[in-house]
């Protein structure tokens, strides 16, 4: 039963809203990504607001979104969705 838990929960994943503002809603998304080991060794991972908006050619942002995957906390993915013009 242990086991079967473990292999249920090897890989999760979350998306949660970080903020939103007054400006509409755009067509653009931008996205960037950062990976990390055992939580704390990041090696140039860059989940920023800023590099999202940059690699969507977003200057004026609407939403802003932050999804973590988590493979057994070994390996944990960040990712920062941005939508604007």
């Amino acid at each position: 039963m242990f086991l079967a838990g473990v292999i249920a929960l090897q890989s999760c994943s979350l998306t949660l809203p970080v903020t939103a503002t007054s400006n509409p809603l755009g067509s653009k998304v931008g996205k960037s990504t950062g990976t990390c080991y055992f939580y704390a060794l990041c090696f140039g991972a860059d989940a920023s607001i800023q590099e999202a908006a940059r690699n969507g050619g977003i200057t004026k942002i609407s939403t802003v979104d932050l999804q973590t995957n988590n493979i057994l906390g070994i390996i944990v993915v960040y990712k920062c969705i941005v939508t604007g013009e």
